[in-house]
């Protein structure tokens, strides 16, 4: 007897990575702009969330230019939690770029091409393109097909037959060599609706037609997205919204280049992005402006471990900053008087003095303990592991002891001791094992002092 088993009809679950600033969704502050205790995922640092309001609030009002904000504070005390706020605040289609000063170094690239690709990453602009587009329901599909023309045994479509209907108007199309190909790669077939660009040929496939999918009387288990069968004209204009950066537009203009004609919707090629390209890019997203046909969105670059910058990254940004588009560049740094890489001069954070004067200065300080606890609590809701109140007080313990980084930390393997005891709630046993198992950085150094003969020195001897 054969074997047969239903299929649940559920999927399995989604998988979604928790990462540190997955729970952050502004900066958590009131109507006037004063900092909550506890929202949006924020806890404490209100002086710093007042300071990235009004910052934001500058931004929105074009009151920042040639200006950048560095968050300075010890490790662990929100820094980049500030940084992905501020992007949130700014809205959903604001880029949020993200880079350590250690990244811009490559023995491939220059590291002031490096920091440009990401400026310009981080300026997004919205643009509104107009497009003569074919809409309608497939009523009837012909694909003519010939002998490919570097392989003689095989068929390649010639070119294509097309009925459109609509609910007011029908008509016949007949579709060249390359639109019939992607007719066929795309699988169209009676009853769907789709639209093609009048100018480039382009097929996109909008769904299946109600109608056309009630009167088929085949048993399919899967429902296509359904939609309604277009009204109107056959052949009309379409209103086409797209949110880029502008490195990507960087991109196509590189490879509509040797083509002529640039569209963000319908295009291919494939060349380097050099400063002739990013001029043009430059010219065109100003005249797009000009025109009402496109809204510049001024994103965030957020350079983490700006002290690993060296002096000529630091001219570079200098000058960037002064350009007509330009986004906010956020820099964080938890040293204190250091050498700025390149030089054997010191400063404060490792920056250079005269990029330091450009600089607004928000300033973190370390987590009380209470603080502590409400971030444990947020991100316990987040990584969905529940904490009972003593194992709360426990990390809590722990975080400011050590430091906070490593009381969140403890959260997942804490629930994982937990669930291999069969629990759901996490216990302060639980929490304690887990510590045991993963020490802090604390009592990693206690061991080295205490195993320093037998541990390898990297010291060399006089």
């Amino acid at each position: 007897m054969p074997e047969i088993s239903e299929v649940p009809e559920e999927g399995g679950e989604e998988f979604e990575r928790i990462s540190a600033h997955t729970h952050i969704q502004g900066l958590g502050l009131d109507e006037d702009g004063d900092p909550l205790d506890v929202a949006d995922g924020m806890v404490g640092q209100k002086k710093a969330r007042e300071a990235a309001g009004r910052v934001v609030e500058m931004v929105k009002k074009g009151k920042l230019g040639g200006r950048s904000v560095l968050l300075a504070g010890p490790p662990g005390t929100g820094k980049t939690a500030v940084a992905v706020a501020m992007a949130r605040e700014l809205g959903e289609d604001v880029p949020f770029i993200q880079l350590s000063g250690s990244q811009i170094f490559s023995e491939d690239r220059d590291k002031t091409d490096i920091l440009m690709e990401s400026l310009r990453k981080a300026l997004g602009v919205r643009v509104t393109e107009m497009r003569e587009v074919y809409e309608g329901e497939v009523t009837s599909l012909n694909i003519e097909s010939s002998q490919a023309a570097y392989n003689p045994y095989q068929q390649a479509a010639s070119e294509a037959q097309i009925s459109l209907r609509t609910q007011d108007e029908e008509k016949t199309l007949r579709l060249g060599k390359s639109v019939a190909s992607s007719l066929q790669n795309k699988q169209i077939s009676e009853g769907d609706v789709i639209q093609i660009d009048a100018e480039s040929g382009r097929i996109m496939k909008v769904g299946e037609s109600r109608q056309a999918w009630d009167e088929k009387e085949a048993d399919i288990s899967v429902t296509p997205n359904l939609v309604d069968v277009p009204a109107g004209e056959i052949r009309k204009e379409r209103e086409f919204v797209s949110t880029l950066n502008i490195h990507q537009i960087d991109s196509i203009q590189a490879r509509q280049r040797a083509r002529g004609g640039l569209s963000l919707f319908f295009g291919g090629g494939g060349t380097e992005v050099d400063d002739e390209v990013r001029q043009a890019t430059n010219k065109q997203v100003r005249q797009w402006i000009e025109e009402g046909k496109g809204e510049l969105l001024p994103g965030v670059l957020f350079l983490d471990e700006v002290h690993m910058l060296d002096i000529e990254a630091f001219s570079f940004l200098n000058r960037a900053l002064e350009q007509e588009f330009s986004p906010i560049v956020i820099l964080a740094s938890n040293r204190g008087v250091s050498t700025i890489r390149g030089t054997d001069y010191k400063a404060p954070h490792g920056i250079p003095l005269d990029f330091l004067d450009r600089l607004m200065i928000i300033d973190t300080h370390p987590y009380e303990k209470e603080e502590i606890k409400s971030i444990l609590e947020i991100r316990g809701e987040e990584e969905d592991a529940e904490l009972s109140e003593e194992a709360l007080e426990y990390l809590s313990g722990v975080g400011s002891g050590t430091s906070m980084r490593y009381a969140v930390q403890l959260i997942a393997p804490s629930d994982e001791v937990a669930s291999m005891d069969g629990r759901d709630v996490i216990s302060e046993e639980d929490a304690k094992e887990a510590r045991k198992l993963f020490i802090s950085v604390e009592d990693s150094v206690d061991i080295l002092k205490e195993y320093e003969e037998r541990m390898v020195s990297s010291e060399r001897e006089d």
